[in-house]
């Protein structure tokens, strides 16, 4: 018979993340898991599979808990074009107070993993397309409402945002500087400010 797992789920994937977040995959090693996660590496074998098994986990965790968590608190509770400037400013001051300029994991995954990973690749895929989703579904509806400028499709205001939101990601792990990741979402308000 087997014996229950002995440990909280929600822990040891809360570990596995920072970990991985803050190593990258390729850098981290089973051992360094086992440690962070306070389990054996017997236990995390028979808990998670290989390595990568285990960075999937970890990413749809991140997922769940970042991206999902913010989209639901902004995009249902504020009008349009202020939930898409929450979304980008809560994303600025969370880059630069991180000390380990860790950035995005998603960011992070596209750069290191899914290049080389097909499966990787999908998931990095099939997020920012959620990501872009809801930057759609917001220049949408504000141009519907008037709060957003209607001179750009929002199908072109979405991409934008999201490249926007890439660069933040990519410049904050080397260069945290308040001046330039608040200079590039200025420009982006200003192009979505409805012109009354």
């Amino acid at each position: 018979m087997a014996r229950p797992r002995q440990f909280d789920e929600r822990t040891v994937l809360d570990a596995a993340v920072q970990c991985f977040w803050k190593h990258g995959y390729e850098a981290t090693s089973i051992r360094d898991l086992a440690h962070h996660m306070n389990l054996t590496g017997a236990s995390l074998y028979n808990a998670f599979g290989d390595k990568r098994a285990l960075y999937r986990r970890a990413l749809d965790h991140y997922l769940a808990n970042s991206f999902g968590e913010r989209v639901g608190r902004f995009e249902d509770k504020l009008p349009p074009a202020e939930a898409i400037r929450s979304f980008l400013n809560e994303i600025v001051e969370r880059s630069l107070s991180d000390p380990d300029r860790k950035g995005c994991m998603l960011v992070n995954s596209a750069l290191e993993v899914a290049p080389h990973d097909a499966d990787f690749q999908r998931v990095v895929s099939d997020m920012l397309t959620q990501v872009e989703g809801f930057f759609y579904r917001c220049a949408l509806a504000g141009q519907r409402d008037g709060s957003i400028a209607d001179d750009q499709s929002p199908e072109d205001l979405a991409r934008f945002l999201l490249g926007v939101l890439m660069g933040i990601r990519v410049l904050a792990r080397s260069r945290p500087e308040p001046a330039l990741l608040h200079g590039l979402v200025k420009p982006a308000f200003a192009l979505l400010k409805a012109h009354r």
